[in-house]
Order: C-alpha cells, then sequence, then structure tokens
C-alpha cells in the first residue's frame, strides 16, 4: 500500500429535514452570500427552507451558476464578496454550485490573477473564505472533497483546481431534495459516481486490498439502485443510498494508498468545453474506450473487476473484455449515449484538437502509469467516435 494522508475536516450532516440545522452550523454573526444556479430550488422548495432557517443573518444572494461554473460568472461574485466585505458563503445546489463556490473561495484573497488558480493549477492551502453547502443533487462529492472543475468560457477550457483550504465547513445532505429532479439529472448522477470510483478503482492490481473491496461495493450498490432510483426518487432507502453513494465515491477515502487514473475525466472536460454536453456523458462515452485502447496496462484490474462486480466466469482476457460490455451495457441502462457521434455532428477534428491542446498543455502523459500518451489520446477519442 502507498503512503498517504488523510485529512477530511468538512462536517456532513445528513438525513431527512436537516436544512433546519443550517443556522447553527454557521458562524454566529456571520455576513451570508447565498449562491445558486437556476430557478430549481424555489421550485423545490429548498430556498424558502435555507431563508425560514438563517432569519436573522444578514444575506446577500447570488445566482445563475451554471452547471459547467464558468469562471467569468464567478468573478462577479468575487467582486460582490469584496464590496460587500462579506465573510461565509452557503453554495446550495449540486456539484457544479458547490465548485463554483470552492473558486469563488479560492479567488477572493489570491494575490494575483485568480485565472492562474484553474491554468497554473495552483494548489489553495490557505486565505479562502470560509463556506458551506446544502446539496440539491447527488453526483459529484464535492460536499466532502476540496477540488472543483470551472469553465473558462472565453478559451473553451474546463480545468480542475483545489488544495486543503477547499473543505466545505459542513455539507447538508437530506436525500429527499430528489425527488423534484429530472430523471436525466439523477441519470447523470448515477454514472458520474460511478465513473468517479472507476477512476480511483480500475487501474493495476495492488495490495490495497480494502479501498478495492469498498470502491467495488459502491459499484455494486450503484448499480444496484441506480435504474431504479431514477424511476422511484421518493423511495427514502434509495434516494438516501443513492446520495451516499456519491459521496463516498469521492471524498478521499478509497483513493487514499492506492494508484488513481483520471484520464476518463480530462479527455472527457474537453468534450464539455466544446459541445456542451452533460459531464456524466462525456465520461459514459470515454470511459469504456479508454479501457479498450489501454486493455493491456489494465487487464489486470478489469479481469477482478469483472470477476467481483459483475460475476463474470472464463479466462481473464474475456473477464476482462465482458466488464467493458457489461459497463457500456450499465450506460445504456441509465440512459446515457456511448458515442460522441450520438451528440453532436460536429465531431471529426474533436481527436486533433483534444491532442493539441494537451500537448500545449503539456500533458503528455496521463493515466495511473503516464502511459496515455497522446497517440493514444487520439485513438480513445477516435474510437468513441
Amino acid at each position: 500500500m502507498l503512503n498517504f494522508e488523510l485529512y477530511n475536516p468538512t462536517n456532513l450532516v445528513f438525513g431527512k429535514g436537516q436544512i433546519e440545522k443550517l443556522a447553527s452550523l454557521v458562524p454566529e454573526n456571520a455576513k451570508i452570500l447565498l449562491a445558486y444556479g437556476g430557478g430549481s430550488i424555489f421550485k423545490n422548495g429548498i430556498h424558502e427552507q435555507v431563508q425560514n432557517s438563517l432569519k436573522g443573518f444578514d444575506i446577500i444572494e447570488f445566482s445563475g451558476i451554471e452547471p459547467n461554473p464558468h469562471f467569468e460568472t464567478l468573478m462577479k461574485a468575487v467582486a460582490i464578496i469584496k464590496e460587500q466585505k462579506i465573510d461565509f458563503i452557503i453554495a446550495v445546489g449540486g456539484g457544479s454550485v458547490i465548485d463554483g463556490v470552492k473558486f469563488i473561495s479560492a479567488a477572493v484573497n489570491f494575490d494575483g490573477n485568480p485565472i492562474d488558480i484553474l491554468q497554473k493549477h495552483l494548489l489553495i492551502k490557505e486565505n479562502a473564505v470560509p463556506f458551506g453547502a446544502v446539496l440539491t443533487l447527488p453526483a459529484t462529492g464535492s460536499e466532502m472533497n476540496s477540488g472543483g472543475v470551472v469553465t473558462i468560457e472565453s478559451t473553451q477550457e474546463k480545468l480542475a483546481f483545489g488544495g486543503s483550504a477547499l473543505f466545505p465547513k459542513f455539507s447538508i445532505c437530506d436525500p429527499t431534495v430528489i425527488e423534484s429532479l429530472p430523471k436525466r439529472q439523477l441519470q447523470n448522477g448515477v454514472v458520474d459516481a460511478y465513473t468517479h470510483v472507476m477512476e480511483q478503482y480500475l487501474t493495476y492490481p495492488h495490495d490495497g486490498y480494502l479501498q478495492d473491496r469498498i470502491a467495488e461495493s459502491i459499484l455494486q450498490t450503484l448499480i444496484q439502485l441506480g435504474p431504479s432510483v431514477v424511476e422511484k426518487p421518493t423511495d427514502y432507502a434509495l434516494a438516501s443510498n443513492f446520495m451516499w453513494s456519491c459521496t463516498m465515491a469521492l471524498n478521499g477515502l478509497i483513493q487514499k494508498g492506492v494508484p488513481s487514473d483520471w484520464a476518463t475525466h480530462m479527455i472527457g472536460h474537453e468534450l464539455t468545453a466544446l459541445y456542451g454536453i452533460d459531464h456524466a456523458r462525456t465520461l459514459a462515452i470515454i470511459g469504456p474506450n479508454l479501457y479498450r485502447v489501454m486493455f493491456e496496462t489494465k487487464k489486470g484490474k478489469l479481469a477482478q473487476y469483472g470477476k467481483r462486480v459483475f460475476n463474470l466466469t472464463g479466462s481473464d482476457d474475456e473477464i476482462a473484455n465482458e466488464a467493458i460490455n457489461k459497463t457500456v451495457e450499465f450506460f445504456h441502462t441509465m440512459g446515457m449515449q456511448t458515442k460522441l457521434s450520438e451528440c453532436t455532428e460536429d465531431y471529426a477534428k474533436t481527436a486533433d484538437f483534444i491532442v493539441n491542446r494537451f500537448e500545449e498543455r503539456g500533458w503528455k502523459g496521463l493515466g495511473e502509469k503516464q502511459k496515455i500518451t497522446l497517440d493514444k489520446v487520439k485513438a480513445i477519442v477516435e474510437l468513441s467516435y
């Protein structure tokens, strides 16, 4: 097992009716920026619940954080915080809103141009504005980790950032919030969480036995409940296990002491930046094709995955190949399209564009062994057509 440090200071407050505890979690006399996306929190009553819980606090609202939050939008919130001398932020939303608030938190006191946080991959270890979250869409695990992803609209880049100062102080996770979510968002949430696990699990055989077993249990749980929670989001057993699986998929636990990949995300981010394809759907397009192109490197873990998660039998080669097919089958069951050509007509030059962009950034060897070279990236994307 690899050496590791595990640090996660987020106070996760989970269950029905927990939004009522919001006032007790926010620092006394805090001046709050309440940040959210569109109007869904008004339709489902969450905005009213939050406001009722925060009576007596000085609150300024900031709306319009996009899915795949835009740097340009978030900088408007940074200006408001500086002007109004706000000292606490509450993100009310899914992963995009929470990611956006993480960037806002980092940018307010950043010494320099905040775009460098994204383009130079700077770790934020201090001077962030404290923030909490009220989760409204399970998917990204952003409610219990210190990373995020932001889109720079002007350059069509979607870039990751993070740092130990960017853990939420608290996150309220009430599974009943999913009752009003559209099916598409629930489908996306399941596949997003599934791929988060795969990025940390589907590498090569190692001696992190417990990490593997926890990862496999999350995958099996998502397979078990995924189709059902989309159809019956009011079922609390399904909703609560779905929400907790999404959190556990990316709260740092299963990645400790083991290798991880993340190339599927890095390539997928480009598809979102270029074509606006939902994040989870880019992962469903890229992931299985990455496993195919990198088959020899990943065969050992693919075979383990096939045996333990899908109960497959046969030779390791047969099991590994069928495990990829089973993954695609599950993604289809979850309403995903797994070909880029099914999502956009303008895909012919996508592989060359992504390869050129990675080369400009110096990203010449991705994955757990840095063996996903630019020619492999090109092959993965072209196979996704």
